[in-house]
């Protein structure tokens, strides 16, 4: 088209990252089997027309092309549209008004379309943990505490439970509710039950920590602390340390209420309303 110039044009003076772009699933797409005529324009497609580029000599910031570099002076809204021009369906629906693009998150920040550095999605870095780790330094570090989501392990991952492109629900969840997003894998837990524990159903996060905890079952504070942030002593053993005289002490066998309180989730035993069966 007027304005074009084709890609064995560009590839006279940027043969390093055309080369290195031609290995890509994005080029081999773009510069062997284009499906449209958007895809046949190549890197035209993405950096705009080169006419003008290739007859001013070319050089950095010559002819109005977009270079996607982080010391580009384009608006982190253009470089976008020329990304959700194609990648507008399935998990991009919800891109526009996503808490990512309102903080002008550049598309370029997490994923790398010039070089192949990740098995898939062509990500900024080699995994999705270390891509998203680039900015959630305090989430990245939660992981690493003892007890964690097998996230270190390779068994999921980040977008495992979040859409990073967007979505209606809140932290970029793709469940309706964050306890919907955790019966997708603990559904022993979904019930329903006879006797439900009030906590349970509101949201797992107000006892579990789902990034990583130091405490066993990822739990935000230890037991029985975390039992006590609700349940108060009235006339019920609440102490964790050892009494000094057992016979008027209220003390908590083995430092925690679930030695006896074990469904603490809920219970379907008639006789289970306090959870002990």
């Amino acid at each position: 088209p007027p304005g074009y110039v084709g890609a064995e044009t560009c590839k006279g003076c940027h043969e390093e990252a055309f080369t290195k772009f031609e290995r890509t699933k994005m080029g081999r797409l773009f510069l062997k089997h284009p499906r449209n005529a958007k895809e046949q324009l190549a890197c035209e497609g993405c950096h705009g027309p080169g006419k003008a580029h290739v007859e001013a000599g070319g050089g950095k910031g010559v002819g109005g092309m977009i270079t996607f570099a982080k010391n580009d002076k384009t608006p982190v809204e253009a470089r976008n549209a020329a990304c959700t021009t194609c990648h507008t369906k399935g998990p991009h629906l919800f891109w526009k008004g996503s808490s990512h693009q309102s903080r002008d998150v550049a598309c370029t920040n997490c994923h790398k379309v010039m070089e192949a550095v990740s098995p898939k999605a062509q990500l900024a870095r080699a995994t999705v943990i270390e891509t998203c780790g680039q900015c959630h330094l305090q989430r990245r570090a939660q992981t690493m505490r003892s007890s964690h989501m097998p996230l270190r392990e390779g068994k999921m991952t980040c977008t495992s439970c979040h859409n990073p492109h967007g979505t209606v629900t809140p932290a970029l969840l793709k469940e309706n509710s964050p306890n919907d997003t955790c019966f997708t894998c603990h559904t022993e837990k979904r019930g329903p039950f006879l006797w439900t524990h009030a906590p349970v159903q509101e949201a797992c996060s107000n006892c579990h920590d789902p990034h990583g905890s130091n405490h066993e079952n990822m739990l935000k504070v230890a037991k029985p602390r975390l039992c006590q942030q609700c349940h108060v002593e009235t006339f019920h053993p609440t102490d964790p340390r050892r009494p000094r005289d057992i016979g008027s002490a209220n003390w908590i066998l083995g430092r925690q209420c679930a030695s006896c309180h074990a469904n603490i989730h809920g219970s379907n035993h008639p006789s289970g309303f306090a959870f002990t069966r």
